[in-house]
């Protein structure tokens, strides 16, 4: 279907971002949440702090799940907190899909490799080392000051058509685009898909990673929704996208990063070079059966998400009551979400501990956590540690596995409340 409104400019409030369609079927109310990454100085805390909404809506036209957008792009990701570095599993994950790309699409040192929203040169710094050229584009400039140091070239500036005539312009079409969770992190989706296929050249392929909605709803995954997460992706949703743009689906990989996530391949729609896969095909089979088109997949997330929102409650209320100590690991988006949605402060949570020295010494958006280094949990000596970035439990487990010395267990709150010897 080529969608009529597709090509109308910035998204309009009350309206679907992609289609234009009306608001009318909302997914899940998550209340009144600060922006996730906005962590305070110690002189700010008695600052007034700005809340926003928190409410999931679907399109009963195209059923892309979204939020509206209350802060700009410019306001959430100009200075921005995350830093993808500090996550050796991601880095990892990195590493193999460059090994993957050079085998897979045969890159040589006369290819040209864009990343859109390259963040700290995590990524693209593999590709540098084989000689291969890649730029990134990444509008942090305190992030992305530190791809330079890496030897990462890397424009500060948002990515849209105009940065891709811009780029094409100066001779950066590309033979690879890859963007790594920045997808659900675009307002203006038409934008941003179009200046993807101003930028790619004519036998060049784009590959997106994502959070996978069907892992989102089944895994009851409701601390993936936060402000700098303007839309939640299905197959369906994604591949309507992209079409209405010229860019058509040829494959996709499941991925188990961040609770389930898939990765897209996509090329010119007039490209007939390849075939589409058959994992492509198994997938949308998949999603039809599951009824992500269907207004009824999305009925009862709200339910769960209570549920949840209760069980933690309880078990946090019994740890206090029987004078135990609860510290968190983490300072993710998706921790802060959970926080502030299910009231838990330090009258719960004690602190909280991050890799990032970027956010030592501040407090959680909302909660007013603090936040300190690692080292700080064998000083502690905590009952229990609630590892908020449940997507890397297993590494963080491993790594702090000398909490077991004096008898401290772990506590995962997603799905659902389960505490690990």
């Amino acid at each position: 279907r080529a969608w009529p409104s597709a090509m109308t400019g910035r998204p309009v409030p009350g309206r679907c971002r992609f289609c234009g369609t009306s608001f009318r079927h909302r997914v899940v109310d998550l209340g009144m949440s600060p922006l996730c990454e906005s962590f305070l100085r110690a002189d700010q805390l008695n600052q007034m702090e700005a809340f926003y909404p928190l409410n999931v809506w679907v399109c009963e036209e195209c059923f892309l799940v979204q939020l509206e957008e209350y802060v700009s792009g410019e306001e959430i990701f100009t200075d921005y907190a995350y830093f993808s570095s500090f996550s050796d599993s991601w880095l990892n994950h990195a590493r193999r899909y460059v090994d993957q790309m050079v085998h897979q699409l045969g890159l040589t040192k006369e290819s040209k490799v864009v990343e859109i929203a390259s963040n700290d040169g995590y990524l693209l710094q593999f590709f540098v080392h084989r000689g291969i050229p890649a730029l990134g584009i990444e509008p942090a400039a305190n992030v992305a000051r530190v791809a330079e140091s890496k030897g990462v070239p890397t424009i500060v500036r948002f990515f849209g058509v105009e940065t891709a005539r811009d780029l094409v312009s100066a001779g950066h079409q590309a033979d690879l685009i890859l963007g790594n969770n920045v997808l659900a992190q675009v307002p203006d989706l038409n934008d941003f898909v179009g200046g993807l296929k101003l930028l790619l050249s004519p036998s060049g392929v784009v590959t997106i990673e994502f959070p996978h909605l069907l892992r989102t709803i089944d895994g009851n995954q409701f601390d993936q929704v936060y402000h700098e997460h303007f839309s939640y992706f299905s197959l369906y949703a994604v591949e309507r996208i992209f079409a209405a743009h010229g860019l058509s689906l040829i494959d996709v990989e499941e991925l188990p990063t961040h609770g389930g996530s898939i990765r897209i391949y996509a090329r010119h729609a007039e490209d007939t070079a390849r075939e589409v896969s058959d994992r492509l095909i198994a997938l949308r089979a998949r999603e039809a059966e599951a009824g992500v088109a269907t207004l009824g997949y999305y009925e009862d997330f709200e339910s769960r998400v209570r549920e949840t929102k209760c069980k933690l409650l309880e078990f946090l209320i019994e740890a206090k009551r029987t004078g135990k100590r609860v510290v968190g690991y983490g300072a993710p988006g998706k921790g802060n979400t959970l926080l502030n949605y299910c009231g838990i402060r330090g009258d719960f949570l004690d602190f909280t501990v991050d890799r990032s020295p970027h956010k030592h010494g501040k407090f959680l958006p909302g909660t007013h956590i603090p936040i300190f280094p690692p080292e700080r949990l064998w000083d502690a000596r905590p009952d229990y540690v609630l590892i908020l970035p449940w997507n890397l439990r297993s590494e963080i487990m491993e790594q702090l596995a000398g909490i077991r010395e004096w008898g401290g267990r772990f506590v995962v709150p997603i799905p659902q409340v389960t505490v690990y010897p």
